[in-house]
């Protein structure tokens, strides 16, 4: 799991670009749409979706009247009507890709994501052929300076509530837990008193395969390719992100 961390760190070190923010908040604002949707209604303290929807998008530091307007859209007569959908596929040199996407029209969805794969060098699959390879994980991002216990008193707590794996980094902690436990956890840490950064289920990969690094550049310019995408939410990979390629990146 360590490699796909370093991963999201890069991204948020690099994601102050304001093309970056963008899909962000885009991406916050389907994730808001979805669960109001599908959730159970435009309350956060009634709909546990919603809340971690909302959670998500206050740590990518959208403004409150923002978040207001999208729970307002989302629950009125005009609401777009969006479907979470998944692909999967193959870049070069074997990665597998899985992909989720948020759309509201799915033909547009398949034709774009088979366009990018395959003038990147890859194929799109079929449903189910990948999801083997992926291992669905809870996962919490925790600014440390958010923590309000002593950090051994915290993990013992954590692990109360349904944490597998904590990993340290240089200012957050990254609380993996089951699929099953997600609800568990996230209602550990409103005990807690702690507001996340984000909160999520992701596809962690089982095993990584590690690239040459122009090689390895290949593929995170494909997962760029993808994340550029407007229908695109989440786009999860078995590339090994080594402390090498991560040198070469922090070049950048």
């Amino acid at each position: 799991m360590a490699g796909h961390s370093k991963w999201a760190n890069i991204k948020h070190r690099k994601g102050a670009q304001d093309k970056k923010r963008a899909k962000e908040f885009t991406r916050a604002i389907k994730d808001i749409s979805v669960a109001v949707k599908e959730g159970g209604g435009p309350d956060p303290e009634t709909n546990p979706a919603l809340r971690t929807a909302v959670s998500n998008a206050k740590g990518v530091n959208m403004p409150k009247d923002t978040i207001e307007r999208a729970i307002k859209k989302a629950s009125g007569a005009e609401a777009e009507n969006f479907e979470a959908v998944t692909f999967e596929g193959y870049g070069p040199n074997g990665i597998a890709f899985f992909i989720e996407c948020t759309t509201d029209n799915t033909n547009r969805t398949v034709a774009s994501v088979r366009s990018i794969f395959s003038k990147n060098g890859g194929s799109l699959g079929t449903n189910g052929s990948l999801e083997f390879l992926f291992d669905k994980k809870g996962v919490f991002v925790i600014e440390k300076e958010k923590m309000n216990h002593g950090l051994e008193e915290f993990e013992l707590e954590l692990i109360e509530g349904g944490a597998t794996s904590i990993e340290k980094e240089e200012d957050v902690l990254i609380v993996y837990s089951e699929f099953t436990d997600f609800g568990l956890m996230s209602s550990k840490l409103e005990e807690l008193g702690i507001e996340t950064k984000s909160s999520e289920v992701q596809r962690i990969p089982l095993n990584t395969i590690e690239l040459p690094v122009n090689d390895a550049r290949k593929i995170l310019n494909l997962v760029e390719r993808f994340e550029d995408d407007d229908d695109v939410q989440n786009v999860y990979h078995n590339l090994e992100i080594s402390d090498e390629l991560i040198a070469e990146l922090e070049k950048d």
